[in-house]
């Protein structure tokens, strides 16, 4: 589970607790179809945004900028398309 920030590794999924503050998660540089999940450990979301950042220029859902996650007891899974795209999430 983790409770701060911390940069993820492709192929792996991420209890995140953000039961006391925001955090940032970092993404790792993408390649064709690397993927990273993540679930809303604690209900806390609504409360304390996980962030989600892109590495260097990298982008998410087409845009080079962060994601923030505020929805209680999110969970989903990001996966890498290529450098127009970058990581799109599976499911909205």
């Amino acid at each position: 589970v983790k409770t701060s920030g911390f940069t993820a590794v492709a192929g792996e999924g991420y209890f995140c607790d953000t039961t006391s503050n925001i955090f940032t998660m970092t993404l790792p540089a993408g390649t064709l179809g690397d993927e990273i999940a993540f679930v809303d450990y604690a209900g806390t979301f609504d409360t304390y945004a996980l962030t989600i950042t892109p590495n260097g220029a990298e982008k998410i859902q087409g845009v080079a900028a962060s994601l923030t996650v505020s929805v209680e007891r999110a969970a989903n899974t990001l996966v890498y398309t290529d450098g127009t795209q970058g990581w799109l999430l599976k499911a909205k």
